[in-house]
């Protein structure tokens, strides 16, 4: 079977093409770097079936990054039979760099010319032919993202695959024609494939020349000054330049019809708004808020106060009173995301009732009762309830993030930040954080500084991913429901910004301490702004949507059958009621570890639900919520008056009834959940990739970041007055690294004197 690779620069449409022709589900998202390690599929839609390989983006043959030597080990290696540069006709100039650099490999090349339907809407005219004639190899026109051209791609890319190719290069036209050649010689002498690329990478000084020590000998005679007054060629520059001289005076006409009359002109429109230098930012936090409104609040048009519409709208009808009462607040209607969250609440509970009464018809033992409905049900639907909700708030990310958008919040962010010692490119991982962690964290490898790798897996967690979503929406609604006038969405939104607040301040600290160094920087070409496909977005949510089944129905189940049992067993197997059981011994234990949060001993009885909560939330972060879910009946079994609410927010407000707990201590609670250690999962992907040897570090700042600062929250609000210490202490502690960071600079600026 014939083996294609897809090479391109970042943001050009390879993983677009790589879903269209394997119909694979690889995430899609319209900036550069979501694409960070290859993936593999199959072409079966032709009439032989092929190997298709997406490769990550990469602006040039010479990386700098991890997923970019990904990408040249595999052209080099010679695992392809074809490859496929995608080329985003849109930004001709700058994709074809790349191109320059295959051309000079022996391996068969197809250039795939994309985005061509943005090219005719935006009033353009690019002739595949008239390219094919002036680079020599096939060029075929496609719309990746709608499909078109796709079969006349790959017939020509199978076509080019059983037919020998020599390389050739553009450079020698400009410069350097009889060091080439001289170099090329040594190379081939020397066993090397891919003889002209090496020669080129050779004489630039690339570390491929360490493999070739004739080869690389004879270059630096080529490069060596001819006199005492000629300086020595710098080949890098002078390749760099020769190649885009040659793209300038080759292609200038045809980058002239590809722009058109108004290509980018909306897009540019809207740019000179959104990343407006004092407006950037402001309308970014609105959009953010605008999206949390959207998916929280229970009261989003306020119908009751204009036309006296509220809950008390009531039909006489059982069913229809209850849908209503999922669309009407307080005062008027609900947010789309709180109807989804009340409509899957309703049915949740509805399900529970049946399969109660069905174990009751058919004289089950009580503890099998227990189990399957206390237990297995209970802790199931509390992540079961949530999950329409956010989803919803995924649909609302995924929009800004293939609309475009998301990448003017990194460029923004760039400018924003950059002082505090964190570059754009670090947060694109970092705001893809508010999806899931997993990805994010691969995302670093785009990365090409060690410590700033380092810097952002670690505070990739503190922007709150969809997992612990469900904390958030169930803490905030307990605290709207117990405190009149309270808007959850508006303590949602405040809770995001204090985690993005985190992370700049965490990272502030490391490169004032151990992790010092310059920022990297950051240079990335703005997508124009386009519609998100449908079919994509649904895609994207039907992922998320599997891997939330997929953690329901095994992680979250497990958990909930053990914290179940642990609850209702004693130490001598017995079945016993809660304050007899392993799980109050255990949990009043190691209350008082939480004490300084707020919700250790101050709580007294049953505080330690907090604790366990806490402590299951290590496992995966929905385990919060079903943990208050599975010992909310137990507790309130031992109560009078319980209302153990019909969801997880009820379950937080009965809880904070049952212990007393104040909203200073559940907001530190909060705090602690979304900036401690990751689920399992996204704390396996961080120790894979970061360094060896550092993950134990990690999981340390991990730990003491968010207990400290849990603790500094509860303290806060609870006591204004202690801001002053906690200033002080933090002003201490800037200043004494800023003295240090002045003697070690003093301290090598000597030792450099002396040499």
């Amino acid at each position: 079977m014939l083996q294609f690779a897809l090479a391109g620069n970042p943001n050009s449409g390879k993983t677009t093409l790589f879903n269209a022709l394997t119909g694979s589900t690889a995430h899609v998202g319209n900036w550069p770097g979501v694409t960070v390690d290859k993936r593999e599929g199959v072409y079966r839609k032709g009439k032989e079936r092929a190997a298709i390989v997406d490769l990550p983006g990469i602006y040039s043959l010479t990386p700098y990054t991890p997923e970019e030597e990904v990408t040249r080990g595999y052209v080099l290696e010679g695992q392809a039979d074809c490859i496929v540069n995608i080329v985003d006709a849109t930004n001709l100039e700058r994709n074809l760099y790349l191109t320059t650099q295959l051309l000079e490999l022996d391996t068969p090349l197809v250039v795939a010319l994309n985005r061509m339907d943005v090219i005719r809407k935006g009033g353009g005219a690019l002739r595949a032919e008239e390219l094919e004639k002036k680079l020599g190899v096939p060029v075929v026109g496609i719309s990746a993202l709608k499909g078109e051209g796709l079969h006349l791609l790959m017939e020509r890319a199978i076509a080019a695959a059983r037919k020998k190719r020599e390389a050739v290069t553009k450079v020698s036209e400009f410069c350097l024609g009889q060091a080439i050649e001289r170099v090329r010689a040594c190379v081939r002498q020397e066993g090397g494939r891919h003889d002209l690329f090496l020669a080129i990478k050779i004489l630039e000084g690339d570390r491929l020349a360490e493999k070739f020590p004739q080869a690389r000998r004879a270059a630096q005679e080529c490069l060596a000054s001819g006199g005492k007054q000629e300086p020595p060629v710098d080949a890098e520059a002078s390749i760099a330049d020769a190649r885009y001289r040659y793209i300038t005076e080759t292609f200038s006409g045809e980058v002239c019809k590809a722009q058109g009359r108004g290509l980018r002109g909306k897009s540019d429109a809207a740019d000179r708004v959104l990343t407006h230098r004092i407006w950037g930012i402001p309308i970014f936090l609105l959009i953010l808020f605008s999206v949390f409104h959207l998916t929280f609040s229970e009261d989003f048009l306020y119908l009751n106060a204009l036309f006296g519409i509220g809950r008390s709208v009531e039909t006489g009808n059982g069913f229809l009173d209850g849908f209503l009462g999922a669309v009407y607040g307080e005062s008027g209607i609900a947010a789309p995301g709180a109807i989804l969250f009340n409509w899957m609440g309703a049915a949740c509970d509805g399900i529970g009732g049946r399969i109660a009464a069905g174990l009751e018809a058919a004289g089950a033992a009580p503890w099998a009762q227990g189990l399957v409905n206390e237990g297995i049900w209970t802790g199931l639907s509390g992540v079961l309830s949530f999950i329409p909700q956010i989803l919803f708030l995924f649909l609302l990310i995924s929009i800004l993030e293939d609309s475009g958008y998301m990448a003017r919040v990194a460029f923004i962010l760039d400018r924003a930040f950059r002082k505090f010692g964190l570059s754009g490119r670090a947060f694109i991982p970092m705001i893809m954080g508010f999806g899931c962690s997993v990805p994010a964290a691969v995302n670093t490898r785009t990365l090409a500084d060690e410590k700033e790798r380092i810097m952002t897996n670690r505070v990739i967690p503190f922007f709150t991913c969809g997992a612990k979503a469900p904390i958030l929406a169930a803490v905030c609604g307990a605290l709207a429901a117990q405190y009149t006038g309270v808007n959850a969405e508006i303590i949602v939104f405040a809770l995001y910004l204090f985690g993005m607040a985190m992370a700049v301040l965490t990272v502030l600290i490391m490169r004032r301490t151990g992790m010092r160094g310059e920022v990297s920087p950051f240079i990335m070409e703005l997508p124009a702004f386009h519609t998100p496909q449908a079919r994509a977005l649904f895609v994207h949510l039907w992922d998320k949507l599997k891997h939330y089944l997929k953690k329901a129905f095994t992680i979250i189940v497990a958990s909930a059958i053990v914290l179940w049992f642990l609850s209702n067993f004693d130490w001598r197997w017995q079945y016993v009621g809660i304050e007899q059981s392993i799980l109050y011994d255990v949990g009043t234990f190691i209350q008082w570890i939480c004490t300084p949060m707020g919700f250790g001993l101050q709580l007294g009885g049953f505080g330690w639900v907090f604790v366990v909560a806490a402590v299951t939330g290590l496992i995966a972060k929905e385990n919060v919520i079903a943990t208050f879910y599975v010992l909310a009946p137990a507790i309130g079994a031992l109560l009078p008056g319980w209302d153990n609410g019909e969801d997880g927010i009820g379950a937080v407000f009965a809880l904070m009834q049952a212990t007393g707990i104040g909203w200073q201590a559940l907001l530190a609670f909060t705090v602690f959940n979304m900036l401690t250690v990751p689920c399992f999962a996204a704390a396996a992907t961080v120790r894979a990739e970061l360094p060896k040897g550092t993950f134990k570090y990690t999981l340390a700042f991990w730990m003491i970041t968010s207990y400290v600062t849990a603790a500094c929250v509860y303290l806060l609000l609870s006591a204004w007055w202690t801001a002053f210490p906690i200033a002080a202490l933090l002003a201490l502690f800037f200043g004494a690294t800023s003295i240090r960071n002045r003697a070690n600079v003093a301290k090598s600026q000597r030792a450099k004197a002396l040499k």
